[in-house]
């Protein structure tokens, strides 16, 4: 019978095996945890900006995601991803960025260019979301499919990103509007 002393190479490599295998466990059961936590829960029925989120993704091809962030009437400090082309993520609080842009109006533009967890290269344009009297009441996230031989500039994702907001806001008399449902 062969016995192993508890410094040999063979134990450790083991420890460290399982203790490896616990901090992954242990992360993954943290970061579902995390992955479900919700700040709001939207309507049972669909909701207006639902409907705007569906038809910028079915009139423009060019588009990976288009989500709606901003905080829900009749809350307060509660800042979410509130309707968007990923269902799944409704109701996720939102991120420091996010909040920064909804508080402070200013635009931010991500290229996005070696970011080895994004399944496709994208360009990410966070734009105030206004109403139709150009009051800001939230955040547009446009991600644009961005191949590498696009050759199109910030500034052309901002100009696209821009007009789609513009265009968009004439249809929004106010936030109200957006949580009412759809017909």
């Amino acid at each position: 019978m062969t016995t192993h002393s508890s410094k040999s190479p063979r134990c450790i490599a083991r420890s460290v095996a399982v203790a490896l295998t616990l901090l992954v466990v242990s992360a993954s059961a943290t970061g579902a945890a995390e992955a479900k936590a919700k700040n709001w829960t939207p309507p049972p029925h669909r909701i207006m900006a639902q409907v705007l989120a569906d038809e910028i993704m079915s009139k423009h091809p060019e588009l990976i995601s288009a989500t709606f962030h901003g905080v829900p009437p009749g809350l307060s400090k509660v800042y979410t991803m509130f309707a968007g082309s990923y269902p799944e993520r409704i109701g996720n609080p939102d991120d420091p960025d996010d909040v920064m842009i909804i508080e402070t109006g200013i635009t931010i533009l991500d290229p996005r260019w070696h970011r080895t967890h994004d399944a496709q290269r994208k360009f990410v344009v966070m734009i105030p979301l206004r109403d139709a009297k150009a009051e800001n009441i939230g955040l547009l996230v446009l991600a644009y499919k961005n191949p590498s031989s696009s050759g199109v500039s910030d500034l052309d994702y901002l100009a696209k990103g821009t007009a789609l907001r513009d265009e968009l806001q004439l249809r929004i008399p106010s936030m109200g509007f957006l949580f009412t449902e759809a017909p």
